[in-house]
């Protein structure tokens, strides 16, 4: 476990999927946090619609902070696609999808599905888990 990942429960009790990941590398791309918070917070629970992880997206944030492109220049695209394609390879190696539905086993984004998800514990240990490797594999090859 990285030490990013050492810090997502107390962070994770407050804020969202992606707020936490994006918001715990919010220093080291220089952003104050509430910055960071702010950006990051339609993209959890799927981006409200329980599709791709809001760890995921979250992480996407993070990789286009550090290595993204800001001009049209077609090797600079190939390079941060990459970095994205090379992120997704490794969240799938260890959780299989990168869809928060399919992850949790929820439909999050309704009423019904969020409160299943709550009861049956899924936030506070799935995707507890689903945050500390998105940092893991953000802190060990980003």
């Amino acid at each position: 476990m990285t030490i990013k990942a050492d810090l997502v429960e107390e962070l994770f009790s407050q804020l969202n999927c992606a707020q936490t990941v994006f918001g715990l590398h919010a220093e080291e791309l220089e952003l104050n946090k509430e910055t960071a918070f702010k950006i990051a917070s339609g993209f959890g629970g799927g981006m409200a619609c329980a599709e791709t992880c809001g760890a995921v997206t979250g992480a996407y944030m993070v990789i286009g902070m550090k290595h993204g492109h800001f001009t049209s220049d077609p090797e600079a695209k190939a390079a941060t696609k990459q970095k994205i394609q090379q992120f997704n390879e490794k969240f799938k190696a260890e959780h299989s999808s990168l869809i928060c539905k399919e992850l949790t086993g929820y439909d999050i984004s309704t009423e019904e599905g969020a409160a299943a998800a709550n009861n049956s514990g899924v936030f506070a240990n799935k995707c507890l888990q689903l945050i500390k490797t998105a940092c893991d594999i953000l802190e060990k090859h980003f």
